[in-house]
């Protein structure tokens, strides 16, 4: 029993995995659409959080996830360097990307590499949160889905215009003469 208690001790005050003092990045990699859509512009951010107690020197992120034949970049870019991240700060990194075909696409996790403190020869490398698998749509099925359907609707306004404008002629003709009848007898 007491071999267990010292042992929950250590665990609670030792720390096991990082040098006291030493920066620790995250990397978190959001999609901001609703709809991936073939051929429309895929915003993707890119948040890096320090939350170590010194500044993380020397960040580079990779992003390989968006390959050439897949999608072309539209603003931003999949490699960015950082001189300097302070302790207890963030930024991020908007990349916009426009998909060159539809289907199942495995979005992937960006890589980021950095010192762990000012002076440090040694690099820590950490992985972003991974968006997983998604559907990109193709441009017609959504266009079917979402447009305004103007063809539609004026095809619609095209057939019901004799059902509505014949009886509307016949009733205005009728009107019309019984108001000239009118007009005659006074």
């Amino acid at each position: 029993m007491l071999r267990f208690v010292i042992l929950v001790f250590c665990g609670l005050f030792c720390q096991l995995n990082a040098d006291e003092g030493s920066a620790r990045v995250l990397l978190a990699k959001q999609i901001h659409n609703k709809y991936l859509v073939e051929g429309m512009d895929i915003v993707v951010k890119y948040s890096l959080f320090n939350v170590g107690d010194s500044a993380a020197t020397n960040l580079q992120v990779v992003d390989n996830g968006f390959r050439a034949e897949d999608f072309d970049v539209v603003s931003g870019q999949l490699q960015f360097k950082l001189d300097r991240l302070a302790p207890s700060a963030n930024t991020s990194q908007t990349v916009v990307v426009r998909p060159r075909k539809f289907g199942y696409f495995n979005f992937t996790a960006a890589e980021v590499s950095y010192s762990g403190s000012e002076g440090s020869s040694v690099v820590l490398t950490g992985l972003s949160s991974d968006p997983g698998q998604g559907v990109i749509i193709a441009a017609r099925d959504y266009d079917k889905q979402f447009s305004s359907h103007f063809l539609d609707w004026a095809a619609f306004a095209v057939m019901t215009l004799p059902s509505l404008g014949i009886p509307f002629v016949l009733w205005y003709s009728s009107k019309s003469k019984y108001e000239a009848l009118l007009l005659k007898k006074d």
